[in-house]
C-alpha cells in the first residue's frame, strides 16, 4: 500500500506538471489588434481627412463613415479601392490630378450617399462609373438628384437601369427617363427680417412721393407710429408720430396727391390728418362724429364712380358702421349700415362689376351689402352662411374665380368659392384662436395666413391642383392683429402686428432644393 500511494503521487505531480507546460490559446491572451489611423490621415470617431497620401490606405479604425482626400500623390485609383469601407457614406475627392479611374473604383459602397469630386479631371466620367457601382441601391428620387438628371439630359450620357424607390410618384421609374421639369424644388421661407419694439393692433402699407411707408397703432402709446423704407441701409426707420389717446386702427389714403390718415380710437374721439411737407408734420383737418362712431374697430377706404370713400367698423352695442364720402374739403358723413351689431371688420369687393361690402359682426353672421348707383346707397343684399363667430372675411381671386376665407376665433375657418349665384363651401381650416386672416400674392403664389392667439400662426400656400390651400409653414409671433405685405426694392416683406409681442416683419425667401 505504501508503494501504491507513493506511484499515484507520483503521476499527479507529472500531470500538474504537463497543465503548467502547455501554450495557451492566443485569442484569450491578447484581444484583436484595432486598425490604427493611417499616418497621413487625421481621424475621428467617425471621419477620416488624408492630405498628401501615396495611396488609399488599406485599413481605417472602424465606424469611418466619411472620407476625405486631398493633394494626393497618386493619379489612378484602383478596383475595388475603397471596398473595405462598407459603412462609408460621405466620400470626398478634392483637389487632387485623379487621370484614371478603373471601372468598378465604387464597388462595394452600399451605403454611399454623397461623393464629391472637384477639381478633378474627369468629375463625369466619376458619376458615370459610381451610377455603374451603385446598381441595386434603393434611390429617393427627389430634389437632391435633380443635379444628376440636369447632367445626364445636357450630356446625353448613357447610364445603368438605376430605378427609383422613392417618392411614390417616381416609384419603379428609372432615372435616365426622369426630366428636370418633372421636380418641383424652388419652394419658400418666410424668415424674420427685422423688429420693431412695439406692441401694435394696426398695420397699414403705402406709397407716396415715391417711397414706402408703413403705419401701425400702438396701445400701449395709443399713437399712431409711421416708418419709412430705408433704400441704403434696406430697413423700416421710424419717420413720424401722431400724438393721440387711444389709436385702434391708422388707415392712410392718397388723394390727388395729398396723403390723409384716418385715425380711429377708442376714447377722445376719430380723427382725419393731413400730411403737411413744410415742416413735415401731419395736421389735424377734421373730427369725426362719436355719436355714429363709438368704439371703432377697423377702417376700410374705396373709390366708387371716381369718388373716395371709407367705413368704420362700429364694435359697440350702441354706434353703426358708418360710411364717409370726401368732397374736395373733407370726408363727410354717407351713410349708416348696421346699427347695434358690434361689427369687427368690413371687406370691400367688385363682383361683375357691382360693388359689394361685407361685414363681419360678433353678434350675427357676415352679410353682404350691395351699391345701388340710382340711390348711391349701399342696401342690404344677403346672409354669407349661417355660421357665427365670424372675426373678418377677406377675398381673393385665383384665375378669375372668387374666394372668401371666413376666420373664426372658436371654430373651424372656412373656404368658400363663388358659383355665380351663391357662395359654397370647399374647404376647412383649423384655427382656434383666429383673430385675422390675411390672403396675399408673392410672384406666382398664392399664400394665406392665419393667426393665432393660441398657437402658432399658420401659413397656407394654394395648390392649383387640389384647388385647396395646403400647410405651408408656422410663424411663431404673440397674439397678429394685422397683416400686410410690402413689395420694395426686390424683398417681398411680410408685416405682423402683434398686440402682445414685438411687431415683426418677416422676407419671403426662395429656396432652391436641388441645390447641391
Amino acid at each position: 500500500l505504501p508503494s501504491l500511494s507513493l506511484w499515484l503521487r507520483l503521476i499527479c505531480l507529472s500531470l500538474l506538471c504537463l497543465c503548467l507546460c502547455l501554450p495557451k490559446d492566443s485569442s484569450a491572451r491578447r484581444a484583436p489588434k484595432i486598425p490604427r489611423c493611417p499616418a497621413t490621415c487625421s481621424c475621428t470617431k467617425d471621419s477620416a481627412f488624408c492630405v498628401d497620401t501615396k495611396a488609399i490606405p488599406k485599413s481605417f479604425p472602424p465606424g469611418i463613415i466619411s472620407l476625405t482626400m486631398v493633394n494626393v500623390a497618386f493619379t489612378t485609383i484602383p478596383e475595388g479601392a475603397f471596398s473595405h469601407l462598407h459603412l462609408l457614406q460621405f466620400l470626398f475627392i478634392e483637389n487632387n490630378d485623379i487621370q484614371a479611374l478603373s471601372r468598378y473604383t465604387f464597388r462595394g459602397l452600399k451605403s454611399l450617399t454623397h461623393l464629391t469630386t472637384d477639381a478633378n479631371r474627369h468629375d463625369l466620367s466619376v458619376v458615370c462609373l459610381l451610377l455603374r457601382d451603385l446598381r441595386g441601391n434603393s434611390f429617393r428620387c427627389d430634389c437632391k438628384i435633380k443635379w444628376l438628371v440636369d447632367w445626364m439630359e445636357k450630356t446625353n450620357t448613357s447610364v445603368p437601369a438605376i430605378y427609383c424607390a422613392s417618392p411614390f410618384e417616381f416609384q419603379g421609374r428609372r432615372i435616365h427617363d426622369l426630366v428636370p421639369r418633372d421636380f418641383s424644388c424652388i419652394s419658400a421661407d418666410f424668415a424674420v427680417y427685422e423688429t420693431f419694439p412695439f406692441h401694435s393692433v394696426s398695420v397699414e402699407s403705402y406709397e407716396f412721393s415715391g417711397d414706402q411707408f408703413v403705419a401701425f397703432a400702438q396701445p400701449d402709446s395709443g399713437f399712431c407710429t409711421v416708418y419709412a423704407w430705408d433704400h441704403v441701409e434696406m430697413v423700416f426707420r421710424r419717420f413720424h408720430n401722431i400724438t393721440s389717446r387711444s389709436a385702434v386702427y391708422c388707415k392712410p389714403v392718397v388723394i390727388n396727391n395729398t396723403l390723409y390718415m384716418v385715425v380711429a380710437q377708442l376714447f377722445g374721439g376719430s380723427h382725419i390728418y393731413k400730411w403737411e411737407e413744410d415742416p413735415q408734420r401731419f395736421v389735424k383737418i377734421q373730427d369725426i362724429d362719436t355719436t355714429r362712431v363709438r368704439k371703432p374697430n377697423f377702417v376700410e377706404t374705396f373709390q366708387l364712380d371716381g369718388e373716395w370713400y371709407f367705413i368704420v367698423a362700429d364694435s359697440s352695442k350702441a354706434g353703426s358702421t358708418s360710411i364717409y364720402r370726401w368732397n374736395s374739403n373733407g370726408f363727410y358723413s354717407h351713410q349708416s349700415l348696421h346699427p347695434w351689431h358690434r361689427d369687427t371688420h368690413v371687406e370691400f369687393l367688385d363682383v361683375g362689376g357691382k360693388p359689394h361690402l361685407i361685414l363681419s359682426s360678433a353678434s350675427q353672421p357676415p352679410v353682404v351689402y350691395q351699391w345701388s348707383r340710382s340711390q348711391k346707397q349701399f342696401a342690404f343684399f344677403s346672409q354669407i352662411t349661417e355660421l357665427a363667430d365670424v372675426q373678418m372675411v377677406k377675398h381673393f381671386w385665383v384665375r378669375k374665380v372668387l374666394y372668401l376665407c371666413l376666420t373664426r376665433f372658436i371654430g373651424d375657418s372656412k373656404i368658400l368659392r363663388w358659383e355665380g349665384q351663391r357662395f359654397i363651401e370647399i374647404q376647412t381650416l383649423p384655427s382656434r384662436g383666429s383673430m385675422v386672416v390675411y390672403p396675399f400674392i408673392v410672384g406666382l403664389r398664392q399664400y394665406l395666413i392665419l393667426g393665432s392667439d393660441f398657437s402658432f400662426s399658420r401659413v397656407y400656400l394654394w395648390d392649383d391642383l387640389t384647388q385647396r390651400f395646403q400647410p405651408f409653414q408656422e410663424l411663431n409671433m404673440r397674439a397678429p392683429r394685422a397683416f400686410s405685405l410690402v413689395s420694395v426694392d426686390n424683398k417681398d416683406i411680410l408685416l405682423a402686428a402683434s398686440f402682445k409681442g414685438n411687431t415683426l416683419a418677416y422676407q419671403h425667401l426662395v429656396v432652391d432644393l436641388s441645390a447641391k
